[in-house]
């Protein structure tokens, strides 16, 4: 699933947005990714779509309260990642909605431990679906090792 995530904002960031979920499934078919994972990440976009809509309306603000990880946040999410949230938010980057979408996000992925590398494409595509755009020093710190470097 996140090598589909990623493939996503190489291919379309530029984009306004994605094709209709029936085009881009088939456009992910012919890239080669098998269709149990196009199924997890399509899935996986549309919480995060209804997530945006529903639970944290325009405009919608947590404060400056102080953000205790619950005992199943701190089994899943790896220190490296929960200390990356906090760097994160400590630089601006993450207002508290956004942040409370990345934890929301990462704790949806099957897998049992999100470390760093798959946390950081978590914030990637929160960032880019929430804002549209993503500072260029931001990007380059997200950006899987090895990925591109040349998205401006």
């Amino acid at each position: 699933m996140f090598d589909i995530l990623v493939y996503l904002f190489e291919n379309f960031y530029h984009h306004e947005a994605w094709p209709e979920q029936d085009a881009l499934a088939q456009k992910l078919t012919d890239a080669g990714f098998e269709n149990d994972d196009i199924s997890d990440a399509l899935d996986w976009l549309r919480a995060l779509a209804r997530l945006e809509s529903e639970a944290f309306p325009e405009g919608f603000d947590l404060g400056e309260g102080f953000r205790a990880f619950t005992a199943a946040e701190l089994e899943k999410l790896s220190t490296e990642s929960r200390g990356f949230i906090a760097f994160l938010e400590s630089a601006r980057v993450l207002t508290p909605t956004l942040r409370e979408l990345i934890i929301d996000r990462a704790m949806a992925v099957e897998v049992e431990r999100v470390e760093i590398d798959k946390l950081k494409v978590i914030a990637l595509m929160v960032l880019w679906t929430r804002r549209g755009n993503v500072d260029t020093l931001i990007l380059e710190e997200l950006l899987p090792e090895g990925g591109p470097r040349h998205i401006h």
